[in-house]
Formats: structure tokens, C-alpha cells, sequence
């Protein structure tokens, strides 16, 4: 028999003197709100594109999303979860120093106690840090050094409105990322001054594969300027922006200002012809089939990977001409070379043996005399007198 307090709680065989916490576990409004969100979020996620008014079934989404825009208080609460930039910019109420020092209720802003949280003795210093914690920022130029950037801007502007530009889809930045050429970025243009990016071999599980690497130099059109990484100024024209494309009158401008040789001119790299020696029956039944490029490289460094590339359709090939380019804007030689030939470029489907699917850009049908006379007419700056006659496969004049 149990004869004091103590006694009683340590007989309780049975466990019934045992409290346990009630838990609650009723969802609150900003719960809901959240749930509400990440809803959005995964129509965004799976679709690649925000709900629209139709169909209907996507009707709610949008007016959801179009209201939490609309209402401060739930952007600023949803911001954190906005991981697609659906919401846009939050307003911040602006309070003044007074206020905020006022508002110091645990004295974290007082100067007297304890300062050794602020003594870092055992976090690297920064001449230690490795180079991956560099990040590129965006820095304001000098207005006296913006201006010449903003006059370029202005004349931009100005050919999309005129129609000499156009803003089209960006995709295959090692292709389309070329240096003087502009673009959109998240409703900015931006003007790639510098790249100094290189193809380099990384190693893979899947087998090694060629990437462009390296930082480039960056101007914006709010006066700003970046030293991103090439490949992440790619993947953000990519998601939120445009291309926008180059007018024949530059591109001439570019040929006329460099074209001229001196004694100290010194070579700026190589246009190469190519043939394919693939054996792909889609590929080698077609005549007059090569390839028109570029490389910074010799020709047969750079091809040393043919085989495992798609550019040069998976196969080795044949070296059929080269052109040394002097004190030139190669890129802007070879855009034109292109576009010249655009309505016999090859148009084929190629797959690698992973299954991924490549379009091959740089592949033209056009008899190589042909070809040969066309880099000669760039170079006496004459080309934009003629054109190029499919049908009876010669240049002719316009």
C-alpha cells in the first residue's frame, strides 16, 4: 500500500499518471497561402511558362497568380518561396536610421559587452579562398566610360524599331555567344564586349565531351557591366531573354574597318572547308556537301575530335580548303559566309549514342568553286552585289 505521493507515482505500473503534450496541427492562413503558391510553382516547373486564360483549367492558376502580384502583403510573404521570379520586385517599407535604432530591443546595436562574436578565428581568409568562390557581379561604369556604350544601345534600339534588327529565339550558346554581338537579358540589352572563353575536354562517365569555358565581359544597358562566366550568361539568355540579330550594313562595317593588311597585322585565325567522310547514307549521297567554319586553333588540332562531335556530324573528315584571316572580325566573316549560303544548309537530324538529338548548322551544299568565290568577294568587299542562284548554282548579281 502506497503511503506517501512518491510512493503513488512510482507504482504506476500502468503508466496512467502519464501526460503526454496535445499537439495541434491546424494549418494557418499563411500555410494555405504558401500551398496556394507552390501550386503555380509546379505548373511553371512542368510546363516551362506561366498559367494563362486558356483553357480554362489553367484559368485559376492565373488569377491566383495575377492577385498574389497585385497584393503587397502576400508577396512579401511568398517571396522566399519564389524560386521561378513569378512575383517580380517586392516593395519594402523604407524606415529611417531613428527608427530603427529605436527598435533595437535585444541592444544587438549597443557597443559595450561581449565583441568576441566579431573575432573570425577560424575562418579562412580571403586570399585563401579557392577560385570557385569567385562570384561575377554586376558593377556600375563611370558615366564618362558608359557613354560610348550608351550611344551603342541608343542605335540599337533604333534598328529593332526600324526593322534592321530582330529579336528571335537564343539557343546553342557556343554557337550564337559571339563577342560585339547584343542580346536581351531579362528585358535589359547587353552587349558582349569580351569573351574569353575556350573549349576545353572534360571528363565524363559517359565519355569526354568538349565544353566552352571562361569568363567574359559584359555590358548592360542600365550602365552596368558583369565578368560572368560564359557558359552562365548563356543559360540565363537562354531562360529569360533574346537574341538579337546583327544587320548586313554592320557586318560590312566590321569587313571595311579590319580588311585592310599591315606589316605588323597578325593573324586572327583560320576558314576552314571541310568534307564529310561520314557514313551515313543520308550524308554521303548528297554532292557538294562541306563545311564552312572557324577555328582559332590549326585546322588539325581542332579536328582532332571530329568523330565524337556533332558539328562535324560524328565523323572524321577531309580538309578541303583553308583561309588565313588577318587584323578580321572572323565571326562576322563566317555570319556572312552563312547567310549567303542559308537556303542550301544542310537540314538534318543527328543522334548521338545517348540518344541526344543535334541539328548541324555549318554544313552547306554549293560547289567549292563556288565557295571559293564567295570568301574572295567578301574580302574585296564586293558580296553585297551579288547572291547566290540554287538553281543554277552560281553567284550572280542581285
Amino acid at each position: 500500500m502506497a503511503n506517501n505521493l512518491e510512493d503513488i507515482f512510482n507504482d504506476d505500473v500502468f503508466g496512467l499518471l502519464e501526460s503526454k503534450e496535445n499537439r495541434s496541427f491546424i494549418r494557418t492562413d499563411e500555410d494555405r497561402l504558401i500551398d496556394s503558391f507552390e501550386e503555380i510553382n509546379s505548373f511553371f516547373e512542368k510546363n516551362k511558362r506561366e498559367p494563362s486564360t486558356s483553357p480554362m483549367s489553367e484559368y485559376s492558376l492565373y488569377a491566383r497568380l495575377k492577385e498574389f502580384r497585385n497584393n503587397e502583403e502576400k508577396k512579401s510573404i511568398l517571396k522566399t518561396f519564389d524560386r521561378n521570379n513569378l512575383l517580380g520586385k517586392t516593395a519594402t517599407p523604407v524606415e529611417s536610421i531613428e527608427d530603427i535604432l529605436n527598435d533595437d530591443d535585444f541592444g544587438l546595436l549597443d557597443n559595450d559587452g561581449d565583441k568576441s562574436i566579431f573575432e573570425f578565428k577560424y575562418t579562412p581568409k580571403g586570399q585563401n579562398r579557392a577560385n570557385a568562390d569567385y562570384i561575377a557581379q554586376r558593377k556600375s561604369l563611370p558615366e564618362k566610360e558608359f557613354k560610348k556604350y550608351e550611344t551603342m544601345f541608343q542605335q540599337v534600339h533604333k534598328d529593332i524599331k526600324e526593322g534592321k534588327r530582330k529579336l528571335v529565339d537564343f539557343y546553342n550558346a557556343e554557337d550564337n555567344l559571339i563577342e560585339g554581338n547584343y542580346y536581351l537579358v531579362d528585358g535589359l540589352l547587353a552587349y558582349l564586349e569580351i569573351s574569353k572563353a575556350e573549349k576545353v575536354l572534360k571528363e565524363n562517365k559517359s565519355g569526354d565531351r568538349l565544353r566552352i569555358e571562361g569568363r567574359t565581359l559584359t555590358i548592360f544597358e542600365n550602365g552596368t557591366v558583369s565578368n560572368m562566366f560564359f557558359r552562365s550568361l548563356g543559360k540565363a539568355i537562354q531562360k529569360n531573354g533574346k537574341l538579337v540579330t546583327n544587320t548586313d550594313e554592320n557586318i560590312f562595317k566590321q569587313l571595311e574597318h579590319n580588311a585592310g593588311l599591315r606589316e605588323d597585322d597578325i593573324q586572327s585565325g583560320w576558314i576552314y572547308v571541310l568534307k564529310s567522310k561520314s557514313e551515313n547514307p543520308e550524308i554521303n549521297k548528297l554532292e557538294n556537301l562541306y563545311k564552312i567554319g572557324f577555328s582559332k586553333k590549326p585546322i588539325k588540332e581542332r579536328l582532332q575530335q571530329a568523330s565524337k562531335e556533332a558539328t562535324y556530324l560524328f565523323a572524321d573528315v577531309e580538309i578541303i580548303a583553308i583561309y588565313n584571316c588577318y587584323s578580321l572580325n572572323v565571326r562576322a566573316f563566317e555570319s556572312l559566309l552563312h547567310r549567303f549560303f542559308a537556303e542550301v544548309c544542310l537540314d538534318i537530324d543527328l543522334y548521338d549514342k545517348e540518344k541526344n538529338r543535334f541539328i548541324p548548322r555549318e554544313w552547306f551544299c554549293a560547289p567549292l568553286n563556288v565557295i571559293d568565290e564567295v570568301i574572295k568577294l567578301i574580302l574585296n568587299k564586293s558580296i553585297a552585289n551579288f547572291r547566290y542562284d540554287n538553281i543554277r548554282q552560281k553567284v550572280v548579281l542581285k
